[in-house]
This record gives structure tokens, C-alpha cells and sequence, in this order.
């Protein structure tokens, strides 16, 4: 029987780190082929060259487009995106692919969606219906559902939002987030063990934040990081420590990380990174006493382990939100209240409202029993209330 050969497409640590379980066991599989295009940061040495922990996790990278991530602002990043659009369709028309995976809501992805569907080739979309109110992402996601033809949601809300899309309820699938399957299995590290993997002391308290741009904002953010970095300042303890991993290449991204970079070069207390790794993030999260910043990191796998969130502005509004997320308006003081609400939390109480870990096994059970490639491919527009 000829395998189902399925191309999956990351171009940001924080999507391949959600899929990385998803990916290994589509690898592992008898009746799947798997391969991997490779593009956005990942390829950036000023975001960590992620690339590397790719091919050391041994999936096979079947292709690297380039899209000169230089240019931060948004005519750049449109530029961008153009690059993500022609490599990634010569690489797709290369591979022949029957099957197209894609995860999220990122300019590189919907790029990639757009090639697919030029070329006809059916695309499997993880995470639509999502929102996130301040970002461009919210359209991204939502137009990439459009172009799909098989939908992986996290949660029945965002099912029902798919199916208000008028997207046939058979191709849809809540199977929840596959970024908890990595966690169902995770053993904790100790303290020690992490230490050498950071190369720096844990602190008494430790604090693990990022901050993404808000690129429906006019400063894209900038005046909320202030904000953030001041509260950071005012709820500091002797033996704090804290971890800041840099934002992503969304429009302001770069200045957001000059200016986190000069606020920790004359704190001790303060360690930054491009990327830690997906595997020493989520080490260190589960260490870490709270999460901090406006990642989707901390609405998905943050409760998973237990350590409360604060999470901060717009970015992620309107997203499904576990009990030990606490939101805060990105003012000094309103952060400073929320961090010591995250404090006082019991972390035994988090519960995470995108599924139980198993999702890639769902997901690909779902992908078997798919209709064949020329079916798959026809849409029906189907309106809500009408069978």
C-alpha cells in the first residue's frame, strides 16, 4: 500500500515546539511518509538558529526557504511573506505531496496555505477558530481556515467558530492542543539539571517571561513592555531570578528585544535569550513560580504543568483562558496586582482547557480515514442551522 505522504511547514520555534510530538509520531508511522519544510526563524541566528534543534530531533527536513527576516517592519515583512510564498510552492511542487499540515496563525503559514492551495493540494489546519483580538494573526488564523479542508481544533468553542466560517461539520475535528502531548509524558528536571542546562543559578523565585509585539497596536506593544519591565522592577525580591526569551519577528519584535536587552544589561538578576529550546522552555517553565507576558505559551502549556500566568494586554484577548491565567491590563500597577494574584495561586488547582494529550494520536486517526485527495479538495459552503 503506497504511504499517505503528508508535508508539514514551521517557521517559528513556538509552532514546531506545539507539533514536535505530532510530527515524530506522523514519522513513525507505517502508513505515512512524513516531510518537513523548514522556513521563518528558524533559520535566523538573531532568533537562535532553531533550525539546529530541528535536525537534531531527527525528523527529516525535506526543505529550508529563506525569507530574509532583516526587516522587521511591515512593508519588510510583507517582503517576507512573498519569499515564504515562492519557496514554499517550488518546494511543494517538488515534493508532491497529498496532504498539507499547518499550525496556526503566522505570516509564513498563511503563505504556505496559499501555495497549497494553488496547487491543489489539500491542507490539514491545527488551531483555527482561535482568537487572539490583538494581533494579526486573529485574520491570518481565520483565512487559513477558509483555505482548509480538514480542521484540528483545540477546543469546542473554537469548532463552533469553524462551523460559523461555514465549514462542513465532518471535516471538523476537536482533538485539543497537540502541545500537551509532549507534557503528558514529560518527567520534571531538577533544579540541578537545569542549571547546567541554563549555565546560570535558578533563583529563589523564578520568573520566565516573553513579549510578543502587539501588531494591531500603533507602537506594536512597546509602551506595554515599559510598562511590564517597571512592574518587574517593583515586585523584584532578593533571590529572584529571571528568564526572558525574545519576542518573535513580528513587526517590532526587534525593538522590543533592544530594549528588554538594555533594561537586563545592568541587572544580575536578569538572564536573556534568543530561544531556550523547546524542550529547556518547558523545563523551565515548570520550574518557574509564574509566567509572565502575552505568549500563547501561557494559556497553552503554562497550565498544563501548573504555573500560573499573567498575561498582559490585548494580544491574546478573547482566547479560552485556563483558571491559573490571570489577565492584566498593561498598566505597572495592574501587572504588579496580578503577579502577586499568580503568587498566592495553587498550582495543584490549574486545569487546561485544550483537551487531555492526545491529540496527535486523533489527529492522525483523522488523517487515515480522510477522503481521497480529489474529494478532499471541494469545499461545500455550509450555513449554519442547515443540514
Amino acid at each position: 500500500m503506497t504511504r499517505l505522504k503528508i508535508t508539514a511547514v514551521t517557521g517559528s520555534r513556538a509552532e514546531f515546539g506545539i507539533m514536535q510530538c505530532l510530527l515524530q509520531d506522523i514519522a513513525s508511522d507505517a502508513d505515512l511518509e512524513l516531510a518537513l519544510i523548514v522556513t521563518g526563524t528558524h533559520l535566523e541566528a538573531a532568533h537562535g538558529n532553531t533550525i539546529d534543534e530541528i535536525v537534531a530531533s531527527g525528523l527529516p527536513v525535506a526543505a529550508r526557504v529563506p525569507i530574509s527576516l532583516t526587516d522587521d517592519s511591515p512593508r519588510g515583512i510583507a517582503q517576507s511573506m512573498a519569499l515564504a510564498l515562492t519557496g514554499t510552492a517550488d518546494a511543494l511542487a517538488t515534493l508532491k505531496s497529498d496532504l498539507v499540515l499547518l499550525l496556526g496563525d503566522r505570516f509564513e503559514i498563511m503563505a504556505a496555505a496559499e501555495a497549497a492551495m494553488l496547487l491543489r493540494i489539500p491542507i490539514a489546519h491545527i488551531a483555527g477558530g482561535d482568537v487572539t483580538e490583538g494581533a494579526i494573526d486573529d485574520v491570518i488564523r481565520h483565512a487559513i481556515t477558509k483555505m482548509a479542508h480538514l480542521h484540528f481544533v483545540t477546543n469546542a468553542e473554537s469548532a463552533a467558530r469553524v462551523r460559523q466560517m461555514g465549514e462542513e461539520d465532518s471535516r471538523i475535528f476537536v482533538t485539543g492542543s497537540p502541545a500537551l502531548d509532549h507534557l503528558r509524558s514529560r518527567s520534571p528536571v531538577p533544579r540541578a539539571e537545569m542549571e547546567v542546562r541554563l549555565d546560570a543559578p535558578l533563583g529563589q523565585r523564578n520568573l520566565l517571561a516573553t513579549f510578543h509585539p502587539e501588531t494591531l497596536a500603533d507602537d506594536f506593544g512597546l509602551a506595554q513592555l515599559d510598562e511590564l519591565l517597571a512592574a518587574l522592577d517593583a515586585v523584584r525580591a532578593e533571590g529572584d531570578a529571571l528568564w526572558f526569551t525574545k519576542s518573535n519577528a513580528d513587526s517590532g519584535g526587534a525593538e522590543i528585544n533592544r530594549r528588554v536587552e538594555q533594561w537586563a544589561a545592568d541587572r544580575d538578576w536578569v538572564r536573556v535569550y534568543p530561544s531556550l529550546g523547546h524542550t529547556n522552555y518547558l523545563a523551565l517553565m515548570g520550574l518557574a513560580d509564574v509566567v509572565l507576558g502575552n505568549s500563547s505559551s501561557g494559556l497553552y502549556e503554562a497550565p498544563a504543568v501548573g504555573t500560573p500566568t499573567v498575561n498582559i494586554g490585548g494580544r491574546q484577548g478573547g482566547r479560552l483562558t485556563a483558571n491559573s491565567v490571570f489577565d492584566a491590563s498593561p498598566e505597572r500597577t495592574a501587572i504588579v496586582d496580578a503577579i502577586g494574584q499568580a503568587l498566592a495561586f495553587d498550582r495543584a488547582l490549574a486545569r487546561s482547557p485544550y483537551g487531555d494529550g492526545h491529540a496527535s494520536e486523533k489527529i492522525i486517526a483523522a488523517i487515515k480515514v480522510a477522503p481521497p485527495r480529489e474529494e478532499l479538495i471541494h469545499k461545500r459552503f455550509a450555513p449554519l442551522g442547515v443540514s
